[in-house]
């Protein structure tokens, strides 16, 4: 979800999850249950970390978990998530083993009454598939441990780990006593008991505390307003007092009581102690952005910075590296937020855990963070050996820079211009590490030699000379004292003032840093966007659109040039050349430019909107020629401006949430005890408000753009249940217009002509009652009312019927109050607009629920005439499968190529199987395809064919199995377009998959290299399937079976190099080759030099063997293409497939059926694809019973 993004506007009374400020509130720690367990993470990253420094896999103690040579209490154990509410959310799933990972990257910790307890605060974001984000805002901090069970086991842990430790040490003759304590504990040498003392845990002795996190998920970055609550939260905790209210009151109020401020407004809620107060651009303005730009200029250093910047938009590998997982979370978040109006493409991951250590390696670009070990030393990090890896060395201000590295666009102006806005703010430009944690290092640097070090990015003095603007700023008096010291002269400032006074401005002071971090973050942010502005004023001019509608255009996108860039190029200053050259190449910006094209069809994307927005106001106040280029610095001239929008938001607010109030809790549950964070109740958190005393969302009078997002799409799915206090199922109950023919209904769609094609499914609201009237598994008026709006919400005919439902004005006063939502005719009406953008999305919300129900079918044959009989004298049958089951064979009567069938809910159909029984005259048949909709819901299938049935024609096959695909009417594309979320863009269309003996000099066949690639996309596909949620994963049998599925894929590669296709006028199939290959197993022995690999390769030949035989004597009538679509199918589930092909490879007769150029005759590529299957070995694969059905292996 984007932060530029508009704020949904919930309706009075309503609560959305999708418009609300949080979405789960989360608490991870220890499991008392499941005692110590070693964290598998940290013991991967152990072996990681062993393996790339050549040590021995025995030193990381891989196979218990235990490291005897590090302390327990500095040892990782494993956390899990102890509660969160929610318990989900439907439409953005709770990823319990992710959040657990991210809000303790380093697992459990565990302290003692004499370590350092400080809690700590750090973020993450998890980025899905479909590119939109969920934001974490954890709260670290440390318990103390109560459980005797477990502080038994750490002093066991001491134990162990003393005996193991003291055991390799006295074993070790060549060791001296001094060389003992040496090697005990470095830097101290007095005595073993001391060192055996201080190295050790006494239950009876010291206290034991452990780690806890409390972590705020959000959709949006609202980063200072989800710390503050959170610091609220942990004050309560260790508080003398106990809070006014139980936590439970809080956290169930930013759960469901706080909205989402909308945009361009501000919002205030309730924390335990304090207001909280957030801020949301408006839609003409810089997207969110809460991270603090402050700490990343302090970090890195402005000329560092920029250049870092420079490397991310050129698409380069981005490697961040701190001990703060806070600081690689700032920082990331920084430099992406700088990029306006482009976006990061590429992989994104600012925290990275161990256990994905090696996508370091990955040969794309990437954004990632590092976590850095404490103490370690830097020059010992093995980095990827790659050209263009930029290092960033956060802790220690430090940047390492690809090779051949080009320089932003008027570096120096820019530099100098964003100099003068950070000393405004009293930030030196070179950087500071004056933050809490580092204020000793602070001390010991000399200002002089800090402010003229070159190496680092810093500047030079005498290149700005603007400290007397900056009377009265408290960081420079810190700087002036340290600069005293070091005979540096600095103006002398009185700095005089009572500490009662301080005091009494603490809360102001903290309010105003807070307001001037939002306005430098603006003011900086403006900087950057100004400049992107300037040099792109004109891009427009160069943008080639020479598509006439969007779908042609997404069609021939690959194909097509969408820039100019040679003669943008040549518009151009030439200083800018280096760098807009490689620049333009980017994904970035031919993502930006595919908007632009876009546009003209559809909504503008919210940053180029605002961009374009600002291009506008360039003109008019600018009179050049638009062609006409200069190199010549200009300043951004609306820093003022948008730094005093941020304050006018900021000082009056305009939405404020409802108090926390008390709860329905249970009466001595979650009682207080300090230091403890008390056990929530659950049946309070895990759902909303339940009455209508108070709105839980301020009033907002227009749905915004957010709402209809893909992933807001269920808001509406549940405002439907619940509107203004009543809910429209009841109008479906009380109405009882089942059979009520009263009801205006719109003319009926006339049945299509044409015998060949599906007739046309009249749209009627009463014929969908009737649907849910006859279903008998439904027994209350509210059953039948929800089943009829899941049966609408799949039929995209939600919004249509609801305001035929309501146009009958004289119910609707019966029915509903005068205030009542739906007597409101704008917003009425505005609703219902709203809910056409559900048709954007297919759903199963019916079909998927009522799996028992029967179903009327209807099944077109389309035969393809002009090569094929019309009338044919064998048997035609069918069989229909689903992911609920099949129909079983069903005789077609002669002649007829529609039926109607009537069977159990099949589901989401995947399967036709086809065939006859080649009786007759006329017994060959060309099938183009089938066509299946279900009556009720609508949804069509198309099964794709284009091959023959019948003996001595094509491979001879009587029967096929064919893989389905969902239709899309032209209806629902028109109802798509017309709603404001662009639809999802669909891939190339693949050309249908042929036979070898159809690829005749009028089709091209595919090289070597596109075969290499489809067998990598395919095992690819197959890979994600595997690791997305089982809810959200599609149909398998299409992954392997489809056109462009993995039997498809393999199909090519025998095809390559295959030898003429006919000999003597008989047609030679890829299971020629395979049953050649099965009779040269079966009748000769193999001479290898190894026992071993003799008995491995008679192995796989018999099973090769067997299978192939199987195949060939099963009761079916499948061609030879489709036995080997068994084949491979069964292969790959049975984890065969890369031991067959070494088999076939070096088979005899391949070099009599392929040319020398094969793809099967080249080691090189055969061990390839050996190397490409192997990796699907790894996931259990269920085939559908329609694929392999009378095959017994």
């Amino acid at each position: 979800m984007s932060g530029s993004g508009a704020a949904p506007g919930p309706a009075s009374g309503s609560s959305p999850a999708a418009c609300r400020f949080a979405h789960y509130f989360v608490l991870c720690g220890i499991d008392a249950d499941s005692g110590l367990e070693p964290d598998e993470l940290a013991v991967l990253y152990q072996w990681l970390e062993a393996d790339r420094h050549g040590k021995s896999q025995d030193a990381a103690n891989t196979t218990s978990g235990e490291n005897f040579d590090q302390s327990p209490l500095r040892r990782t154990f494993k956390s899990k998530v102890l509660a969160h509410y929610p318990q989900n959310i439907e439409w953005n799933p709770f990823d319990q083993d992710a959040v657990n990972m991210l809000c303790m990257p380093k697992g459990l910790s565990f302290r003692t009454q004499t370590d350092n307890k400080d809690p700590q605060f750090h973020s993450f974001i998890i980025t899905r598939e479909d590119g939109s984000r969920t934001y974490g805002f954890v709260l670290t901090f440390y318990e103390e441990v109560t459980s005797k069970q477990i502080c038994t086991a750490m002093q066991t842990l001491y134990q162990m780990h003393n005996a193991e430790h003291y055991s390799s040490v006295y074993a070790s003759s060549s060791c001296s006593m001094d060389s003992l304590a040496s090697s005990i504990d470095e830097g101290d040498t007095t005595s073993l008991l001391k060192l055996q003392r201080y190295n050790s845990y006494d239950i009876s002795r010291d206290t034991l505390y452990v780690s806890k996190s409390i972590c705020l998920i959000t959709p949006l970055p609202f980063m200072q307003a989800c710390k503050k609550f959170l610091i609220q939260l942990y004050k309560a905790v260790t508080s003398q007092q106990p809070p006014p209210l139980p936590l439970e009151s809080y956290i169930h109020n930013i759960l469901y009581e706080v909205p989402l401020p909308p945009p361009g407004r501000s919002l205030k809620f309730y924390g335990v102690y304090e207001p909280v107060i957030c801020q949301r651009p408006g839609l003409s303005e810089l997207p969110l952005s809460d991270y603090p730009l402050r700490e990343v200029f302090e970090l890195l250093g402005l000329e560092n910075l920029v250049q870092v910047f420079t490397c991310v938009l050129l698409e380069m590998q981005i490697l961040l590296y701190s001990q703060d997982y806070q600081r690689l979370m700032t920082v990331a978040e920084g430099i992406t937020t700088l990029l306006f109006p482009f976006q990061w493409q590429h992989v994104y991951v600012p925290i990275l855990p161990a256990s994905l250590l090696h996508f370091l390696d990955a040969p794309v670009p990437y954004l990632m963070g590092l976590q850095s070990k404490e103490g370690t030393d830097r020059s010992k990090l093995e980095l990827p050996q790659e050209a263009n890896l930029c290092f960033v060395d956060i802790d220690n201000h430090f940047i390492e820079l690809p090779e051949e590295f080009p320089q932003f666009p008027n570096k120096v102006d820019f530099i100098q211009e964003l100099s003068e806005v950070l000393l405004q703010f009293g930030i030196p430009p070179e950087g500071s590490l004056h933050c809490s944690e580092s204020t000793t290092k602070l001390k010991n640097l000399v200002l002089k030699d800090l402010v003229n070090d070159k190496k680092n990015g810093n500047i030079s003095t005498n290149s700005i000379s603007m400290y007397e603007l900056l009377k009265g700023n408290e960081t420079i008096a810190r700087l002036q004292a340290l600069a005293k010291r070091t005979g540096v002269t600095v103006e002398k400032m009185d700095l005089s003032a009572s500490l009662n006074e301080k005091e009494k401005d603490l809360k102001l002071q903290c309010e105003d840093a807070e307001l001037k971090d939002y306005q430098l973050n603006v003011q900086l942010r403006e900087v950057f966007a100004n400049r992107f502005t300037q040099m792109f004023a004109d891009y427009e001019a160069f943008v080639i659109q020479t598509a006439q509608d969007l779908e042609s255009w997404l069609t021939n996108r690959e194909q097509m040039q969408n820039f100019d860039k040679a003669s943008f190029l040549s518009d151009q200053p030439e200083p800018y050349l280096p760098f807009l050259s490689r620049f333009i190449e980017t994904q970035m910006f031919a993502t930006f430019i595919d908007n632009k094209i876009m546009s003209q069809w559809e909504e503008k994307d919210p940053l180029l909107r605002v961009f374009d927005s600002r291009i506008e106001k360039i003109r008019l106040y600018n009179v050049r020629a638009p062609t006409l280029r200069t190199s010549i610095y200009q300043k951004c001239s609306t820093l003022k401006e948008a730094a005093q929008s941020i304050e006018q938001r900021l000082m009056k607010m305009d939405h404020t949430a409802i108090h926390p109030h008390l709860l329905d809790m249970k009466i001595g549950q979650g009682k207080y005890e300090q230091g403890f964070f008390p056990k929530l109740q659950s049946d309070v958190l895990a759902t909303g408000p339940t009455n209508n005393n108070h709105p839980p969302f301020p009033i907002i009078p227009s749905f915004q753009q957010e709402c209809i997002t893909p992933r807001g799409y269920y808001w509406y799915y549940y405002f439907v249940y619940w509107v203004c206090g009543c809910l429209i199922l009841d109008l479906l109950v009380v109405l009882s217009i089942w059979y009520d023919s009263s009801f205006a209904l719109g003319p009926e769609r006339r049945k299509s002509d044409s015998g060949v094609m599906l007739p046309t499914l009249r749209v009627s609201l009463i014929q969908d009652m009737r649907h849910i009237q006859n279903m008998s598994e439904i027994k209350t008026d509210v059953g039948r009312a929800r089943a009829w709006i899941r049966l609408s919400l799949e039929k995209k005919l939600l919004s249509q019927h609801l305001k035929q439902l309501l146009s009958n004005q004289l119910l609707t006063k019966k029915l509903y109050k005068r205030y009542a939502f739906l007597r409101c005719e704008e917003e009425r009406e505005q609703f219902l607009y709203h809910l056409l953008s559900l048709n954007a999305v297919d759903y199963f919300c019916f079909t998927s629920v009522f799996t028992t129900i029967m179903i009327p079918y209807r099944s077109v044959i389309i035969p393809i005439k002009k090569l094929s009989n019309a009338i044919i004298t064998s048997n035609p049958w069918i069989c229909v499968s689903g992911e609920l089951g099949d129909t079983g064979v069903m005789q077609i009567p002669k002649n007829l190529l529609e039926m109607t069938f009537e069977c159990q809910n099949l589901g989401k159909l995947t399967t036709v199987q086809i065939g006859h029984d080649n009786s007759g005259l006329l017994a060959k048949w060309l099938v183009d395809c089938v066509m299946v909709r279900n009556e009720i819901t609508g949804h069509t299938y198309r099964f794709p064919c284009g091959r023959w049935l019948g003996k001595g024609i094509d491979d001879g096959s009587l029967e096929r199995i064919l893989i389905g695909e969902l239709m899309t009417s032209a209806a629902d594309e028109d109802l798509v377009k017309q709603c404001r979320t662009p639809p999802q863009q669909k891939s190339p269309t693949v050309a249908r998959r042929l036979s070898i003996t159809s690829l005749t000099g009028k089709t091209t066949k595919p090289n070597a290299g596109q075969i290499q690639e489809g067998i990598g996309e395919a095992v690819n596909n197959i890979v994600k399937h595997f690791h997305k949620p089982e809810k959200e994963r599609g149909s398998l049998t299409v992954l392997l079976c489809g056109e462009s599925g993995l039997v498809a894929a393999l199909e090519q590669v025998f095809h390559h190099g295959f030898k003429s296709a006919r000999i003597f006028h008989k047609n030679v199939f890829i299971w020629d080759f395979i049953e050649r290959a099965v009779a040269y197993f079966e009748t000769s022995d193999q001479i290898l030099d190894n026992e071993d690999d003799v008995l491995i390769q008679k192995s796989s030949c018999k099973t090769f063997c067997h299978y192939v035989n199987a195949i060939n004597t099963a009761p079916r009538n499948i061609g030879k293409d489709g036995k080997f679509q068994i084949l491979v199918c069964l292969g790959t589930r049975d984890r065969l497939l890369p031991q067959w092909i070494p088999l076939l490879a070096e088979c005899p007769a391949i070099t009599r059926m392929y040319e020398e150029s094969a793809l099967l005759r080249d080691h090189m590529t055969v061990n390839s694809l050996i190397r490409i299957l192997q990796t699907i070995q790894d996931f259990t694969i269920v085939l559908e019973g329609s694929l392999i059905k009378g095959v017994d292996v």
